[in-house]
């Protein structure tokens, strides 16, 4: 399913976006460049090494339009992974800065990687360690337009007094804010070049304001990020398909990057006990501080098949990566 976000009905701004144009045209055929940030803590890092590993495996499929892979490494210095995944070292944030909310370094990263690599595609498509290629990605975006993924609790509307900040009214309506973060989104070089410093500004001034940073905790820099893409009128294809998470989403379908972001919690009778520890678990905050072993346990019957998958191609992945144990 495709939407545009600036209108949830028939009446289209642009004829180009609409679904059965989009359907018909598929995307853009330029490569994208896939990036994604990180950190060196052995959690990120295992993520990482999984998803390099699906990324090599999905690149040349048919229908892939995946270019060169960057692990954007905003620690500062080098670690184990250097000569395993393709990294580029850029800066933390100052000490303090982020105050222990990580994710805060993500817009910096893209700002120091943007001006300082040598980046051969138009096209970045902006990713995180806990994603999986679960099928082939084409490039999604046309044009100027980017292809982001619409987030349910990303709501600026709700959240009207504080939007207002950095979004006035002067600018236009909250319905040109996206239900979008930056991750995944695939986007052209140049229009990113221009979002960046005002997503890395505009999460730094959020951070800093108790108001907020209340309002908006972990999903902060998200909101960052619609607002920055509204203040510069960049306009996402919002792409349902681009996404799923399990264990809401049950199936894969054509979807095309699994997202493990929550814990997946179920009895012996295939029943999901979210909230409640589960007979059976996968959790990746379970392995805070190193990779999982492996050939995990495959849940019982009657978890749903992304929940299946998940677990059968992280499986794969440590199976096939030398040293797995070695962080």
């Amino acid at each position: 399913m495709i939407i545009h976000y600036n209108t949830y009905s028939e009446e289209w701004d642009d004829p180009f976006l609409k679904p059965e144009n989009l359907n018909e045209f598929g995307g853009s055929k330029s490569k994208y460049h896939v990036a994604l940030t990180a950190t060196d803590a052995p959690y990120s890092q295992w993520q990482c090494r999984i998803m390099y590993y699906w990324y090599k495996k999905a690149k040349n499929m048919p229908g892939s339009d995946m270019g060169k892979f960057t692990r954007i490494l905003h620690s500062g210095k080098s670690d184990s992974l250097m000569e395993e995944i393709p990294s580029f070292v850029v800066d933390p944030l100052p000490e303090g800065l982020d105050r222990g909310y990580v994710v805060l370094n993500r817009p910096w990263a893209f700002v120091q990687w943007l001006e300082k690599a040598i980046i051969d595609e138009e096209y970045i498509l902006m990713a995180e360690p806990d994603h999986i290629f679960v099928n082939p990605l084409p490039n999604l975006a046309r044009g100027q337009y980017p292809a982001g993924f619409p987030f349910f609790y990303i709501k600026p509307s709700d959240h009207e007094t504080i939007i207002r900040k950095y979004y006035p009214k002067e600018k236009g309506s909250l319905m040109d804010i996206g239900p979008i973060g930056n991750s995944p989104v695939i986007i052209r070089k140049p229009v990113l070049e221009k979002i960046a410093p005002t997503w890395m500004n505009i999460s730094l001034m959020m951070k800093d304001d108790p108001a907020s940073d209340k309002a908006f905790g972990w999903v902060l820099e998200m909101y960052a990020y619609a607002v920055a893409s509204a203040l510069h009128n960049v306009h996402h294809i919002l792409r349902e398909d681009f996404m799923l998470q399990p264990p809401w989403d049950v199936e894969i379908g054509m979807k095309f990057i699994l997202h493990y972001t929550y814990g997946c919690d179920y009895n012996l009778k295939g029943e999901l006990t979210y909230g409640k520890i589960g007979e059976w678990r996968f959790d990746k905050r379970s392995y805070l501080s190193g990779p999982p072993p492996r050939n995990l346990s495959l849940p019982p019957p009657g978890v749903p098949e992304s929940v299946v998958r998940l677990v059968q191609m992280v499986n794969e992945a440590t199976a096939n990566i030398p040293d797995w144990d070695a962080l």
